[in-house]
């Protein structure tokens, strides 16, 4: 038995402990209370800090991690063609499973336990089993030629069952329809077959941007252009992104739905009874022009809402209580008045939400005897006063940016007084070559 105690426990399901602790019993939390009232163990003495569940990233590409600062003021459609583009050029099988691991490592420091990773190789699956984390890792599949869905959903297929051979209790494999000007209707019908066949958890971008929707509500706009310099045929395909998921079988696969911006009352309607869910992606929807999503209507549509960071392309840090930071005050922004999502919602966004949003609530999320033993621990410091007026409220406004000290996913301390279960040395020191190598093809590239 291992005793964790600190200044303030945070369960997320009930009120918040002062002089609190959590035993460990294996993987599993055994108890969790007052630390004078704590059954006999091994103890972990965390000082004055917050103990709450390990946070989770519901939305995240982390083979991407390496692009931090390298697409930066580009519209979507450029941002996407450039990034697509260099991946092509520099990042071969390596360099992406360098990257992966660069942002496992990266999500630990920022006490996150749970990944739901989209990407169109294995680098993240490896990543999450070889360094301990928790996570979900969507298999992308691309091809917005009606003509090649066969044999996309083929390929798909395969590489998913490939993968789920390596699947463990901490590590699934997930299928990931890219999006709506990336995925042909055809594709995507293709895809919500295999899924129903198979059981496998689906997660999808959908309802993005502008040209997104413009794409699939009238055929036009960049994206629709852009196709069409392809040879692609372009033509009005539903009323919405989210009316195209519905319409093509997506929806009835209940899917997390990524970002999410643009759904009128009637489309969360359609995805609340669906059983869909959705990772909420504040800063990388602001950073990128997309504007602020529905998080309150979504909320209150009784949808199970998580918080993703999204891409380090698309946002540049990976914190999720920064992105719960960021989700209360464009709320509080959008409808001109404070507590639009109290703090307590937002400290479930960052946890039980995020794990409800990646089927994972029975494990993780909360701080319960029983459930998997995910605990993050951040050192309060300055902010000690504050946590003890109201804990809560500087978990969620207070503390984005703050490094963990402990991370332990299914009880094991996969980050333990600040330093990694597993050295980082080597991958430390070949980072720095993998970036400088993209910033020449950038260069190059403009030069051009």
């Amino acid at each position: 038995m291992i005793v964790v105690r600190a200044r303030w426990v945070l369960p997320v399901d009930s009120a918040p402990i002062r002089d609190g602790a959590v035993a460990i019993d294996g993987d599993r939390i055994a108890w969790v209370g007052r630390a004078d009232r704590a059954p006999a163990g091994e103890r972990i003495e965390t000082g004055d800090s917050l103990l709450m569940p390990a946070l989770v990233n519901a939305h995240t590409h982390l083979d991407l991690t390496v692009f931090r600062g390298m697409l930066e003021g580009l519209d979507f459609p450029s941002w996407i063609r450039t990034l697509v583009a260099a991946k092509r050029s520099v990042m071969d099988e390596a360099a992406l499973a360098l990257s992966a691991r660069a942002g496992v490592r990266e999500g630990f420091r920022a006490g996150i336990g749970t990944f739901g990773d989209t990407s169109d190789a294995p680098a993240a699956f490896d990543a999450l089993r070889a360094l301990g984390a928790r996570g979900v890792a969507y298999q992308e599949v691309f091809g917005p030629d009606p003509d090649i869905a066969e044999v996309a959903a083929a390929d798909l297929a395969s590489r998913a069952q490939r993968l789920q051979h390596d699947a463990t209790p901490l590590v699934r494999v997930g299928l990931s329809p890219h999006a709506p000007y990336s995925v042909s209707d055809a594709l995507y019908r293709e895809v919500a077959a295999l899924a129903a066949s198979g059981g496998w958890p689906v997660a999808v971008h959908i309802a993005e941007s502008a040209d997104e929707s413009s794409l699939v509500s009238d055929g036009t706009g960049a994206f629709a252009d852009a196709l069409r310099g392809r040879g692609i045929a372009v033509a009005r395909r539903a009323a919405s992104p989210l009316h195209l998921l519905h319409d093509t079988g997506v929806l009835a696969t209940r899917p997390l739905l990524i970002h999410a911006l643009r759904c009128r009352a009637e489309e969360r309607g359609l995805a609340a009874s669906a059983g869909a869910s959705v990772a909420h992606c504040p800063c990388s929807n602001a950073k990128l022009g997309h504007g602020v999503a529905p998080l309150r209507e979504w909320i209150d549509a009784g949808v199970p809402v998580g918080l993703g960071s999204d891409s380090m392309a698309s946002n540049n840090r990976m914190h999720i209580l920064e992105e719960a930071r960021v989700a209360g005050l464009t709320q509080a922004a959008r409808f001109g008045k404070a507590d639009v999502v109290s703090t307590g919602e937002l400290l479930h966004l960052a946890t039980l939400g995020g794990a409800q949003a990646l089927g994972l609530a029975d494990d993780i999320g909360s701080l319960e005897p029983g459930k998997a033993a995910d605990l993050a621990v951040f050192p309060l410091g300055g902010l000690a006063a504050a946590a003890d007026l109201d804990p809560i409220a500087a978990a969620t406004y207070a503390m984005g940016g703050t490094e963990a000290r402990w991370l332990f996913v299914a009880g094991r301390a996969v980050l333990a007084d600040g330093r990694f279960a597993e050295p980082d040395d080597a991958d430390a020191a070949a980072m720095p070559a993998l970036a400088g190598r993209l910033a020449e093809w950038r260069a190059a590239r403009t030069r051009e």
